[in-house]
């Protein structure tokens, strides 16, 4: 079978500009198309990248822009109630990299050819490539398609009709950036359990505080969320978190017009089919664990990584679909699986609060070991240079 020269990738977040700039790393044209009719200028809030992402990166040249965007984060504290746990980490590993999810996709898309507008409605495989058709009207082939196209897949249904679909985790994101100091060292995040939910918060640079929310909510879309007026949803928080120290005061003193709504938190349960024909998944479409793990971003950039690597020494498209799919699998739900175990307790009520014994055994295993359980995460490194 004749190598691949020629890839579609539906979608333009992460996983897709990733992929796009490893192929041609490997010498394989490759074009994104993306949905959404513009950038993401100024759009979207934050995303950490842990070290391995961060190296992941380095391999399609994106390492040293992205950290130049970001803040680095080298210490890690968990609270509940007046209980302080320090989170000891892996300091020769590197820091997480905090960064806005518009200055990231703006560092991948200065070097992926990426076409705007452009909806995917269907893809058909043939023995010798796909076609493929977009909303207005254009249709396109290519040797193979890449679905990097998150949570809410079109090429995860054309692959798969019976695919799961995402499982909303009971909890909306927020964030923004309060003027209220706390008395934490730069590069310190904290993760603070409340009554009644989940945020997190750290020095920001140039003075004030970062905050995240995992809001306690019924499911909404982005765009519901978006049209909810932003001082209605700052009384939400209130109303949730007012009582918290500091997260109360923290939300007191954002203005309003400063919260950034994020939307819907989803995970992605086990799929069973990554590829059929020459149609493959990778990212979130495939893959999305828990914001718990801080491992989102990190595995897309992994993936869509492994996946152009496959491609690149094996030419046979549904051997190299298998071997990407072996590399990966067991790996993203290892990690998955470790977050769904943080996140029940996000959002607390009776059961989450009576798990949190549990959850805090977790941690304290944990704080005793952290090269065991996040060394594996964090140390995994890619071998570009080696054949597969």
């Amino acid at each position: 079978m004749n190598r691949v020269r020629t890839v579609a990738v539906i979608g333009g977040g992460i996983a897709g500009p990733v992929a796009a700039l490893a192929l041609r790393k490997a010498g394989i044209e490759a074009t994104v198309y993306e949905s959404h009719p513009t950038t993401a200028d100024g759009v979207g809030g934050t995303i950490a990248i842990a070290p391995n992402g961060m190296a992941a990166l380095d391999i399609v040249g994106a390492a040293a822009p992205a950290a130049a965007a970001s803040w680095p984060v080298h210490r890690q504290v968990m609270t509940v109630g007046r209980k302080r746990l320090e989170l000891p980490g892996l300091p020769d590993a590197g820091p997480l990299h905090v960064i806005n999810r518009s200055d990231l996709y703006r560092i991948l898309a200065a070097n992926a050819p990426i076409e705007y507008g452009k909806r995917l409605v269907t893809a058909v495989s043939r023995q010798d490539g796909i076609a493929a058709a977009f909303a207005d009207g254009e249709e396109i082939q290519a040797d193979i398609l890449i679905g990097a196209d998150g949570v809410h897949s079109t090429v995860r249904s054309l692959i798969d009709p019976a695919a799961p679909g995402p499982h909303f985790t009971g909890m909306l994101a927020l964030e923004g950036h309060s003027p209220m100091s706390v008395p934490e060292e730069a590069g310190t995040m904290v993760f603070a359990f409340g009554k009644r939910g989940f945020y997190l918060y750290g020095p920001a640079l140039g003075g004030g505080t970062t905050i995240g929310i995992n809001l306690p909510h019924r499911p909404l879309t982005i765009a519901e969320a978006r049209a909810i007026p932003r001082p209605q949803w700052k009384d939400t928080l209130l109303e949730i978190y007012g009582e918290d120290s500091p997260g109360g005061d923290l939300i007191r003193q954002l203005p309003a017009e400063d919260l950034t709504v994020n939307g819907a938190l989803h995970i992605m349960p086990p799929v069973p089919r990554w590829h059929r024909g020459r149609m493959v998944l990778t990212g979130d479409a495939v893959h999305a664990p828990s914001n718990s793990s801080g491992q989102g971003a990190s595995l897309a950039i992994e993936s869509a990584i492994e996946l152009a690597q496959c491609l690149r020494d094996i030419p046979d498209v549904t051997e190299a679909f298998s071997t990407y799919e072996r590399l990966r699998r067991i790996r993203v739900e290892k990690v998955a699986a470790r977050a769904a175990r943080t996140n029940s307790v996000k959002a607390p009520g009776p059961i989450g609060k009576a798990l949190m014994p549990i959850i805090m055994r977790a941690f304290m295993k944990f704080a005793m070991n952290p090269e065991k359980v996040i060394g594996p995460e964090q140390r995994y490194r890619i071998d570009w240079a080696k054949t597969l």
